[in-house]
């Protein structure tokens, strides 16, 4: 599939390196020797050499980790964590975050560079890059600190994310 490439990203190749610069950032893949590519325009296209089983994998791969580059820097990545739970929270101070998750301490998180926190409310996070593989990440860890518990779901748990509710211990009479 061919990745049309947005007005505002210019795309520099270097034999096997992209790189993306768009108004938020700048990124670049190297991509396996190989994965042959060209620019035509505004469309990049990708075409392997043979049809062995790990050069069609790493065709795949390229496409959309060159894909991914480009829609970062045109226009972000942004992953929404949801904090439930009473007295569970978190809050911003400067641009590092501090989670309150029913430990006897609270929880430091200082963001990597290109990663900002955001908060809708105290228990809405958003969680913004340019690098999807870096939002991913940070909203896993961040997710792995309380992951949500299937009786009362009290924990930290992905936007849209479903999570299955079992039934508690019933009283014998």
């Amino acid at each position: 599939m061919p990745i049309p490439v947005p007005p505002k990203v210019q795309l520099k190749i270097d034999e096997q390196t992209i790189r993306a610069k768009g108004p938020l950032g700048e990124l670049e893949f190297k991509v396996p020797d190989v994965i042959k590519f060209k620019l035509d325009g505004d469309v990049l296209t990708f075409d392997r050499g043979s049809n062995e089983k790990h050069v069609r994998a790493l065709h795949g791969l390229s496409r959309a980790l060159t894909a991914n580059i480009i829609e970062g820097v045109s226009n972000g990545f942004t992953k929404t964590l949801i904090i439930e739970g009473v007295g569970f929270r978190a809050e911003l101070k400067g641009d590092r975050l501090l989670l309150t998750l029913g430990f006897s301490h609270t929880i430091l998180v200082i963001p990597p560079p290109g990663i900002t926190f955001e908060l809708g409310s105290p228990t809405n996070l958003k969680i913004k890059g340019i690098d999807k593989q870096l939002v991913g990440m940070i909203a896993a860890k961040i997710r792995k600190m309380r992951p949500p518990e299937p009786y009362k779901g009290k924990g930290v748990r992905y936007e849209g994310e479903f999570i299955r509710r079992k039934a508690g211990k019933t009283s014998a009479k």
